[in-house]
């Protein structure tokens, strides 16, 4: 039979209670799902009992939070992203420890949301922006690359280090046919779009966006828009790039003009291009890995920041395409 023992862990006071725990418990609900203990908030004390191991790491993460939010958490809340993070720590047999600091803000939001990196990978992708004139981002959905990015040009925008921004995509169809749909050529490829809009609007108010799109100071463009365009002073965004093939891939880039920066994102797991065609995004780094002034990040599972549960649906889908994989 396992041994089983109890810990209780003693919070200051009411105000820490209502952060660790977090909304609806959310947080505890975290740690009961990812340890075999049974987990019990009673006033302002933690009792955790079950296994050893199992209570020690999930003692770990508790202590790692407390200290995260006495250093000055963001908003003075604990992200799920953070308190991931300390979990994955203490499985992979690490000690959690508290960030010393948090993110530098990148821009303030249009709904007064502080934008800033929330991984190690994420923050290396914003000075590999910062330090570079053609980055790569690369990896699954909800990691932050073309949000992050869009973030970084605004504020390029803002500060007077660019003069335009110029976001695109390919307009390939991910599984549903758009070319039925009504309007004019426009109408049609807004949907490819839309998420672009989506977090522009997200980030620039409503007014001055709009003023931006007349002027021409932002434009939102298929990619097959840039062909033999020279693109200068200007913070362009190549989002989706695994539905460019190499042909396109090549043209992109070629297109980058003096006092401008590149940032290519996308994932080369959701590829809709017709069957037998090459994924642009695929080859570029074996093509592009030496040159100097050029940089690829990649992306994990973990540095999924949306909702918790797509980094386990991310993770469920590379097991099963792990285990489906035909050899060569």
């Amino acid at each position: 039979m396992s041994q089983v023992v109890s810990r209780r862990i003693t919070l200051d006071d009411h105000q820490e209670c209502v952060q660790l725990f977090g909304e609806k418990d959310k947080n505890l609900n975290l740690l009961r799902d990812a340890f075999p203990i049974t987990l019990v908030a009673r006033g302002n004390e933690i009792i955790l009992s079950g296994e050893p191991l199992q209570v020690s790491h999930a003692s770990q993460v508790i202590e790692g939070l407390r200290g995260q939010l006495k250093g000055g958490a963001q908003e003075g809340y604990l992200t799920i992203s953070a308190v991931q993070r300390f979990i994955d720590e203490a499985k992979g047999g690490l000690k959690p420890v508290a960030q010393e600091q948090e993110h530098e803000t990148l821009l303030i939001s249009a709904r007064k949301k502080a934008i800033q990196a929330r991984t190690e990978n994420q923050q290396k992708y914003v000075e590999a922006i910062r330090n570079n004139d053609i980055v790569f981002g690369m990896g699954p959905a909800g990691t932050g690359k073309t949000y992050l990015a869009m973030a970084m040009a605004i504020a390029a925008l803002r500060n007077g280090e660019v003069e335009r921004l110029i976001l695109t995509r390919p307009a390939v169809e991910a599984g549903e046919k758009l070319g039925f749909l009504p309007g004019d050529l426009q109408d049609k490829v807004d949907p490819y779009l839309r998420p672009l809009y989506d977090a522009l609007y997200d980030m620039v108010e409503y007014e001055k966006l709009q003023k931006l799109f007349q002027t021409r100071v932002v434009e939102v463009a298929p990619l097959a828009y840039m062909r033999g365009r020279t693109l200068s002073n200007a913070f362009i965004i190549l989002d989706e790039a695994q539905n460019t093939s190499p042909e396109q891939m090549k043209m992109f880039l070629t297109r980058m003009g003096n006092g401008s920066k590149i940032v290519v994102t996308g994932d080369g797991t959701q590829i809709d291009l017709p069957t037998g065609k090459n994924s642009g995004l695929l080859e570029i780094q074996r093509i592009l890995s030496k040159v100097k002034g050029i940089e690829f990040i990649t992306f994990t599972p973990k540095d999924v920041v949306r909702h918790r549960l797509v980094q386990s649906i991310v993770e469920a889908y590379n097991q099963h395409e792990k285990i489906n994989e035909k050899p060569s």
